[in-house]
């Protein structure tokens, strides 16, 4: 079944905005600090590398 806005409560309305715009500000505040520091970048890369390689996991395989 699909969910409709208009089934939403306004408090369930609101956690929903809110949540996005928090996920689209933290997005938008990782851009300035990537933009910003090249050594960020580079952490990203190899952590991207160290993923790949299986040095790494992710979380949802460890539970």
């Amino acid at each position: 079944m699909e969910v409709k806005i208009k089934d939403l409560t306004v408090d369930e309305f609101e956690k929903l905005i809110h949540k996005t715009v928090e996920e689209s500000m933290e997005e938008i505040i990782e851009d300035i600090i990537a933009a910003s520091n090249p050594k960020y970048i580079d952490s990203i890369a190899e952590a991207r590398k160290d993923y790949k390689t299986g040095k790494v996991k992710n979380i949802k395989s460890l539970l």
